[in-house]
């Protein structure tokens, strides 16, 4: 008798530690998403210049290389629903779209002496379903 409740409570134990591995586990990377997250979101809604947008993009090309994202035929991130991130910029002089892959392939310096004092605004941004991490910023330039 005693060593079956010897035997229970040190099932009932090692079950409350791994419980409490898993829960403090998951609170951490819940953290780690949010402090990632953060270094983007704070751009939304608010106005920044050609080159801090060519800073930006760099920024976010360099942590798609560093988490081996898949490119498609054409050069671009394939969206992997965990943590690529992707910038669209919404240029107003041209009424188009650009990918941020465009814009780094064609070399960033020209779109920084094209576009260095001009103001782009981020107006949107999407989340990845699975991981709640950013998946998408979206940019507008702002008609001056």
């Amino acid at each position: 008798m005693r060593n079956s409740l010897l035997i229970i409570l040190a099932i009932l134990f090692i079950t409350i530690c791994l419980t409490s591995i898993l829960v403090i586990n998951a609170q951490s990377n819940k953290n780690q998403i949010l402090q990632e997250n953060s270094r983007y979101e704070k751009y939304l809604n608010k106005q920044i210049i050609g080159t801090e947008l060519a800073t930006l993009i760099s920024k976010v090309v360099d942590e798609n290389e560093k988490n081996n994202i898949q490119k498609d035929e054409n050069g671009y991130y394939i969206n992997n629903n965990k943590n690529s991130i992707k910038i669209d910029l919404k240029m107003i002089t041209v009424d188009k779209t650009y990918p941020m892959e465009e814009i780094y392939k064609n070399e960033i310096t020209k779109f920084v002496q094209n576009f260095n004092l001009i103001e782009f605004k981020c107006t949107n941004i999407e989340y990845h379903n699975k991981t709640g991490k950013i998946a998408k910023l979206t940019f507008e330039e702002i008609k001056n």
